[in-house]
């Protein structure tokens, strides 16, 4: 077995097998695809996966025929999110004749009910692509008395096929109303473009959508009927198994192949390829659109490869060129990627611009540092009280560690880490002199266990500083031994937000235990267990629950999260989102205190004047007014509320909600002197340029958004009113 590394993640949920975020139905009873027939390999993977849920997770559950049965339901649920794929029927098709076996088929390597499962899903599918294009062919109704619901995922499934047509008319005429009221958006902006072109801040931004509405949803379920037509066989075993692991836990999950090396690149800042960043295309997102390219990658060293190419073929060494018009980013990256010093060649072409002219590039592989990704630090100078101070900023995208680089036993100082990455940057901004510390944890979705450990004990003086409990009981205590040694020992906030999970958790938690500095934002993410990277099954990898971990005060973090000693706007207000929301979450509970000494810095009664002193400036500052309002103009459009079919309804609360949105994007630009945007379509121009320009620039240069350093500002006044 490889040796086992510990994961705290928060996006370790993968969401292989959900192929179609609308979850497309169909109501013709197609004939089901030939299912494929499995590799020995894939027998193996199966059966490892399934031993490993029944005799190595966290909650001790064996795989028997009750966890079978809630394994199947979650592989439904898993495939048809939003509940308008398959019958009810369909179900209970599936359920009788394969429930009481399914666990046993899954310790045996068997994967024909998931596979059998799959393709009934896979004929639907493409069922209802032809029902859509028959339907679209006619005059759609976009002015009728319907409504709709979006999010059904707790709605029971349809029970007939006229149930699932009426829902597909609707679910077809809303799109068709979105597209044209957002071409009607764009039409706009390219005028706003053309009338006023400093807006475009030199890029070409003017649309001009020749297409009809009609033209554009066929063409996005083109798209869509092809992706599923390209879907390999890994990644529908990827569909099958990760159901069986989320039914233990949310972050349980097996990753086929390609999903494994991303993993792996998520978690060591590095990846083998040729140094590009890609998205698909704002005007026609058919094609795949270079945005950038990485310093001294195979691209830019080649001299042949431009930023704004169109990437419109992949072929492998001695391989065919693979047309890569209508494939996504994911299946891009796939083709694209490799094994060092092996060649890719690439077909490539500038926008506006006929296929005859055409580049074709073979560039060799090589592993790509992004450097811009880790631990960013930086001082602002900030008026306080008469003064100004000098705050040190510190900001942890996760806790990055390159697992590869230390299991081949190589020095600290020769890979990437983001403890070491934080020593440099505490170094560098010590020895410029700085008043206080701000460590912005928010957004962190975690990583490693002992990488949190080590950044902890460069800020705590000795004692426990984390708690693992595994599935037997028996807890180990993560401890600073190093004699009393702290690389800072200022004052500190640390910034957190729902975003901000697991090994982000663990910071957070102990730095507020002990009390060493103030926790400010809004309650995070609560994921509070432990995965193992398992890379030794026979395709892909797994990462398994196996241990939970508790603060020094002997809580969990699971489900509750860090709740922040100043409460600040939370920007993700009334979106599901963290742990609470998923589905079968360990629960929260407690364990037995550590012996630590807290500091005992910030009493009951401080933290409570800060709060009412801070929720008074919240109420007067223009970006936190600003962000409030935002969560109080989302919650007007919700798709758990019925959406009228109606073009003119539909417009009517679209510009009632454009309007409120405008009207707080210029009271705040009011508020710090700059002038007010004309229109919704000036304003939306300028978004789009702005978006535009700084995709283009490295994450470390981008100029810092308003409504995201006011986070920082707040952070800094009240890690100073705290020391007062």
């Amino acid at each position: 077995m490889s040796k086992q590394q510990y994961l705290l993640s928060g996006v370790a949920m993968a969401v292989a097998g959900v192929i179609f975020s609308s979850s497309l139905a169909s109501f013709a009873q197609a004939a089901d695809r030939a299912a494929f027939t499995q590799t020995p390999e894939q027998r193996v993977t199966a059966r490892q996966v399934a031993i490993l849920l029944d005799r190595a997770h966290y909650k001790d559950q064996r795989l028997d025929a009750q966890m079978g049965e809630k394994i199947l339901a979650m592989y439904f649920d898993k495939l048809d999110p939003n509940r308008t794929l398959f019958l009810q029927s369909d179900v209970d098709e599936f359920t009788q004749k394969y429930a009481k076996t399914y666990a046993a088929r899954l310790l045996r390597g068997d994967l024909t009910p998931g596979i059998e499962i799959f393709e009934r899903y896979r004929t639907r599918s493409m069922a209802y692509f032809e029902f859509a294009k028959q339907y679209l062919s006619g005059d759609v109704d976009l002015h009728t008395d319907q409504s709709i619901v979006l999010d059904r995922e707790d709605a029971p499934r349809f029970g007939s096929i006229e149930e699932q047509q009426a829902y597909w008319k609707n679910q077809t005429a809303l799109s068709l109303i979105t597209i044209t009221l957002n071409q009607e958006d764009d039409k706009a902006k390219d005028q706003a473009y053309l009338d006023n072109p400093e807006l475009a801040r030199g890029q070409d931004l003017v649309k001009a959508e020749a297409r009809t509405p009609t033209q554009i949803l066929l063409n996005r379920i083109k798209r869509q009927e092809e992706q599923l037509t390209r879907l390999k066989n890994d990644e529908i075993m990827e569909a099958v198994l990760d159901a069986a692991t989320t039914a233990y836990d949310p972050h349980s999950n097996y990753y086929a192949p390609v999903q494994a090396q991303d993993m792996q690149i998520q978690t060591s800042l590095q990846l083998e390829g040729i140094g590009v960043s890609i998205r698909p295309d704002r005007k026609n997102p058919d094609y795949i659109r270079i945005v950038s390219l990485v310093d001294g990658g195979p691209a830019a060293k080649s001299g042949q490869v431009l930023a704004n190419d169109l990437i419109i073929g992949v072929a492998q060494a001695d391989g065919q060129m693979v047309d890569t018009i209508g494939y996504n980013t994911r299946e891009i990256v796939a083709l694209i990627r490799g094994a060092r010093g092996t060649e890719v060649t690439i077909k490539v072409k500038q926008p506006n611009t006929p296929d005859s002219q055409a580049r074709t590039v073979t560039l060799v592989r090589d592993v790509i540092q992004q450097e811009e990704s880790g631990v960013q630090h930086r001082i602002i100078e900030m008026p306080y009280e008469g003064g100004i101070k000098r705050v040190g900023v510190i900001e942890i995208p996760s806790f990055y560690l390159n697992f590869k680089a230390r299991r081949e036993g190589l020095n600290a100082d020769q890979y990437r880490s983001v403890s070491n990455d934080t020593e440099k940057a505490l170094k560098a901004l010590t020895a410029e002199g700085i008043d206080g510390l701000v460590v912005d944890l928010r957004n962190n979705p975690g990583g490693s266990l002992d990488e949190v450990a080590k950044m902890l004990a460069m800020f705590i003086k000795q004692g426990p500083l984390v708690q693992i409990r595994d599935n037997r009981g028996n807890v180990q205590v993560y401890a600073d031994n190093d004699g009393g040694r702290q690389l800072y020992d200022g004052e500190m906030s640390v910034l957190i937000n729902l975003g901000s999970a697991s090994a982000s958790e663990i910071f957070a938690a102990a730095i507020q235990d002990y009390g060493l500095g103030l926790v400010v934002g809004s309650t995070t993410t609560g994921k509070g267990s432990a995965q193992v990277q398992r890379d030794d099954v026979a395709l892909g990898s797994v990462t398994l629950t196996q241990r939970k971990f508790y603060r020094v005060n002997g809580g969990s973090t699971q489900n509750k999260g860090v709740v922040p000693d100043v409460e600040l706007v939370n920007i993700y207000e009334g979106i599901e989102f963290g742990e609470r929301e998923y589905k079968n979450p360990l629960p929260w509970d407690t364990i037995k205190s550590t012996n630590y000494q807290a500091e005992g810095k910030y009493s009951p009664a401080l933290i409570e004047s800060l709060n009412a002193q801070s929720k008074a400036r919240q109420a007067s500052d223009p970006q936190f007014v600003y962000l409030s309002e935002l969560n109080a103009i989302r919650a007007l459009d919700d798709d758990k509320k019925p959406t009228e079919i109606h073009l003119e309804k539909r417009r009517a609360k679209m510009q009632m909600i454009e309007n409120r949105t405008l009207a707080a994007e210029n009271a705040r630009r009011q508020a710090v002197g700059e002038a007010p945007f004309t229109s919704w379509s000036t304003y939306q121009a300028n978004l789009e340029a702005l978006a535009e320009e700084r995709s283009a620039m490295k994450e470390n240069e981008r100029p810092k958004l308003p409504e995201n350093e006011a986070y920082v500002l707040e952070a800094a006044r009240l890690m100073f009113d705290a020391a007062k």
